[in-house]
């Protein structure tokens, strides 16, 4: 019996002593936006399952930390857009190790030498730099060196309530629904949308979300070949593409055609409830639209549409920005380092995933493929690649811009302001930053 409980407590000894211990994995941080949704994605470990931006990042992140033998993430979920928070980390010496940027965000960071060039890194771990799109190439690339690894594509579209638009009597024979191309069809189709089914026409989040504003007027002044950076250290607004978005929708406004109570929230939740015929925003809500679509009981249900913002005038142009991941300057050691590159180009192998929320994808043989082109709506998003026009990066503090220009216009058009009133603002607020962060 002694013998037995030797050799067993040896035995049990030896295969101790012999088994590798589990090596503890690297620990990085990655700060990001897009919203908390833990309850429904804390546990999913698979990115196919996730919907909607934060249920994709999320589940991406979560299916990294599963399958990664050597690294794990940390995530920092922050309010959008989250730069003040960062700028404050920077300057304590804190940063995340990654965090999500936008590309017209990208040039006042690498400007000041605040993030990491990542060109030759991101090759060096297999990401293929001619897969890039030449938006994603662009919105990344600053003074000759790749800052950042792109994300997506975003542009402003139409989306489009046809059941609505059936009440209204404003279907095309192909099913299409009927869309202005010019801005008096626009003025003409609304009025025709509300006197059928006595709801605006357009839902705006036009309470605090002064961007709004600047991104149509933006989307409009390129339509009208106005280029209103052609000094990237400028603004010029003085012209009558301005005035002419600024009549528009004044006219809107003042005849009920649009909402004008929704801050962003409330209209992004109005529209699949029926409330209105179309809502101007952006790429990101193309998942969470066709999933409602999808619901019997939804004032949606069987009738999503979603197109580029129609062209209304002579030349194409879309608003466009773009999500990026950098890399802040800070102290890593090479297991860190490491991590983050991987992690990284995790995210390039898996474009296609993130692509699911509606954003176009980075990589040029996604967009070509079979996958992403059998995704709903995407054969219609063409125009975005194609007409996507972002600030010349040159052009600093882009958010700030845009901020100070969309407040001007909100006031011009909701009456406050004359229009020339607003344009001199805008460019006296713009040019005078501008002048100081030049």
């Amino acid at each position: 019996m002694k013998h037995l409980r030797y050799t067993l407590i040896t035995s049990v000894a030896a295969c101790a002593f012999a088994a590798p211990a589990l090596a503890e994995k690297t620990e990085i941080s990655v700060s990001r936006f897009f919203g908390s949704c833990e309850a429904d994605y804390g546990d999913v470990t698979e990115a196919a399952k996730g919907n909607g931006e934060c249920g994709i990042i999320t589940t991406l992140i979560n299916e990294f930390n599963n399958t990664s033998d050597s690294y794990q993430i940390k995530e920092e979920v922050v309010e959008w857009p989250g730069y003040d928070q960062l700028t404050a980390r920077l300057r304590n010496g804190e940063p995340p190790t990654i965090s999500v940027m936008h590309q017209s965000i990208l040039s006042n960071y690498a400007s000041r030498d605040l993030l990491m060039p990542l060109g030759d890194k991101l090759t060096e771990a297999g990401v293929d730099l001619g897969d890039m799109t030449d938006a994603a190439r662009a919105g990344v690339t600053k003074a000759g060196d790749v800052y950042a690894m792109p994300f997506d594509t975003l542009g402003w579209l139409w989306h489009t309530n046809m059941n609505l638009m059936e009440e209204a009597g404003m279907v095309n024979g192909d099913g299409t629904p009927v869309t202005p191309s010019s801005a008096d069809d626009f003025i003409t189709q609304a009025r025709q949308f509300k006197e059928a089914t006595g709801k605006p026409y357009l839902c705006e989040a036009s309470v605090g979300n002064a961007q709004v504003y600047a991104r149509t007027l933006f989307t409009l002044l390129y339509q009208q070949d106005h280029n209103f950076f052609a000094d990237p250290t400028m603004i010029n607004l003085n012209s009558d593409a301005t005035r002419n978005y600024v009549d528009l929708f004044k006219t809107l406004y003042s005849e009920g055609l649009s909402t004008t109570d929704y801050d962003y929230s409330a209209a992004t939740a109005a529209f699949p409830q029926g409330e209105c015929g179309v809502y101007i925003m952006g790429t990101w809500l193309i998942d969470t639209y066709q999933q409602e679509s999808l619901k019997d009981e939804s004032a949606l249900a069987g009738g999503y549409f979603v197109q580029p913002f129609p062209q209304l005038f002579a030349q194409d142009g879309i608003w466009s920005d773009g999500h990026a991941w950098v890399i802040p300057k800070q102290d890593l050691n090479a297991e860190e380092e490491a991590a983050a590159i991987a992690f990284l180009k995790f995210l390039w192998d898996n474009n296609l995933h993130w692509a699911r929320t509606g954003h176009l994808p980075v990589r040029s043989s996604i967009i070509e493929s079979e996958e992403f082109k059998s995704l709903p709506a995407r054969d219609r998003l063409e125009r975005v690649a194609l007409h996507a026009t972002p600030f010349p990066p040159e052009v600093k503090r882009q958010f700030t811009v845009t901020d100070y220009v969309g407040e001007e216009m909100q006031a011009a058009v909701n009456g406050q302001k004359t229009v020339d009133e607003a344009i001199a603002a805008a460019e006296k607020r713009v040019n005078d930053m501008l002048a100081r962060a030049n």
